[in-house]
């Protein structure tokens, strides 16, 4: 530990904006990868034959792998050294993007995906450490995280922005390619200025590894596939049982390690339980109502996908503001402030989209995206920089990789939790609209798979001598409404719940 504060006391007068730059960008170019996939899925499907399944592994086997490996991924960037594992990470990552954006078929493409989510597993924690290292004192370290959790933000927000117009213009494998150049840049960039903390002493854990891999990695697995091949389904089972045994397993090991990969008992402190709680469900707010916001205004509202993602643009521009003015208002308030009035902002905004229909006008509703931006500014960065200041400075990666793990997590749980509640509701209204217009419950029950499987925007027949198509289309897209606004209900329902639960669980003197 001693030699790790030498390094990082002689670095901190080396170029510190130099190595913020590049960090940053990285994390950038990791987090765009999360979003900026989904609206060339339509591309993806047509060049390569994929059906529903293999498109959404295509967006799943990324945070999949990123989810499943970040904390083995931090411990090992301990062992070895932070400068180093960030370099092969974005190494990586590069390899990934060029073997997706050469693939020929589905299989090589979701290996890409899965190669860059390795990549991504290994920058991430290791930008945070060396940002510790880098800046000592405790305003400017939270300026810096500041700085890095807008920078992830962004990325997040700007994928669907800016892989729209890539695919319009450019095709598909550009929102790969351009990773390239890119990560090309930070790697040279980072050869030069990266500072060379020494690696922080600790025991090879591999039972730990093993199972942070397999809990995390079932649990994503569990989460993608049970809406699509069924909750009884073998393998979802399986999954569910693996992840019900590791993860008990994995939190009673680790803590009766002497020296463990993740000291569980830092869980137990209510400061890190208030900042996971918020980073998860404010992921899981974020990432399950732009996932389906997109699909709202593409298939319902009739725009394009270049159209869709520029209305991301104003949430990116307000994460970006609010994300560094999270950083100082942690470092002078603490982090309860920012938390609980992130996940208020995020709960409202998603309750306000859930209130407009299918003939919903751009002017209605714009003022909603900045709003959910403004939110999830306050609440990542907050909660990062409070359990990086909390944990001790040879856990920082690992403290750095449990919050990026929770946001992942936090993001496949709501996509997935949104995808059944809206579910559900949009079969039973749409079954009950065609029974109500005289259908047959065989010959309805036939359209409710329909629309389920191709989507509101489908072309529908009915089967039989039944109503229009136009009259049916018209029906998917009302139910496919209503789903969604209950989903975005409960959501925000859930995000005020745990603002209520960071508010006791921070409550009282500022925790140190």
């Amino acid at each position: 530990m001693t030699g790790e504060v030498a390094g990082t006391r002689a670095t901190t007068v080396r170029r510190p904006r130099y190595i913020l730059g590049v960090l940053s960008s990285s994390v950038f170019m990791a987090m765009l990868d999360n979003l900026a996939m989904n609206n060339a899925l339509p591309h993806i499907g047509a060049e390569l034959g994929a059906g529903l399944s293999g498109l959404q592994w295509v967006v799943a086997g990324y945070t999949l792998v990123l989810a499943a490996t970040l904390l083995s991924a931090s411990a090992i960037g301990g062992r070895i050294g932070h400068r180093p594992a960030f370099l092969a990470g974005l190494v990586t990552f590069i390899a990934g993007s060029a073997l997706g954006a050469a693939a020929g078929d589905l299989t090589s493409l979701m290996a890409g995906r899965a190669v860059q989510g390795l990549g991504a597993a290994m920058v991430l924690p290791a930008s945070t450490a060396l940002l510790r290292h880098t800046f000592t004192e405790d305003r400017r370290r939270a300026r810096a995280l500041g700085v890095r959790g807008a920078a992830g933000g962004l990325g997040v927000a700007l994928g669907p922005s800016v892989g729209g117009p890539l695919v319009d213009w450019l095709g598909w494998r550009s929102v790969l390619w351009i990773n390239i150049p890119i990560g090309a840049a930070a790697l040279v960039l980072a050869l030069r200025v990266l500072p060379r903390p020494a690696p922080a002493p600790a025991r090879w854990d591999p039972a730990g590894q093993l199972l942070a891999v397999l809990g995390p990695g079932s649990l994503v697995y569990a989460l993608v596939q049970g809406p699509v091949d069924g909750w009884r389904a073998p393998l979802v089972i399986v999954a569910l049982v693996v992840t019900a045994l590791a993860l008990p397993v994995f939190v009673l090991i680790e803590s009766r390690g002497t020296d463990p990969m993740l000291d569980v008992r830092l869980l137990l402190d209510r400061l890190w339980a208030g900042a996971a709680l918020a980073c998860f469900t404010a992921s899981a707010g974020l990432f399950g109502g732009l996932f389906f916001l997109t699909l709202y205004l593409q298939d319902v509202l009739g725009w394009s996908a270049t159209g869709a993602g520029m209305l991301f643009l104003s949430a990116s521009a307000f994460i970006v503001l609010t994300a560094p003015a999270a950083g100082i208002l942690t470092a002078r308030y603490g982090a309860r402030t920012p938390l609980v009035a992130g996940l208020a902002l995020c709960a409202l905004a998603l309750a306000g989209i859930g209130r407009y229909g299918r003939d919903a006008a751009y002017a209605e509703f714009w003022w909603l995206l900045p709003l959910l931006g403004a939110g999830a500014g306050l609440a990542f960065v907050p909660a990062m920089v409070a359990v990086v200041q909390r944990s001790p400075v040879g856990r920082t990666a690992v403290a750095s990789a449990v919050m990026d793990m929770l946001r992942e997590l936090g993001g496949v749980v709501g996509v997935a939790a949104l995808g059944a509640i809206l579910t559900a509701r949009m079969r039973q209204s749409l079954f009950e609209r065609a029974v109500e217009a005289g259908m047959p419950d065989a010959s309805a029950h036939e359209l409710v798979r329909s629309a389920i499987s191709l989507g509101p925007a489908a072309s529908l027949d009915p089967p039989g001598a039944g109503p229009a198509p136009a009259r049916v289309t018209v029906w998917a897209e009302e139910s496919f409404v209503e789903g969604l606004r209950l989903a975005l209900c409960c959501t925000a329902a859930a995000l005020g719940c745990a603002a209520i639960a960071v508010t006791v669980l921070l409550r009282g003197p500022r925790p140190r």
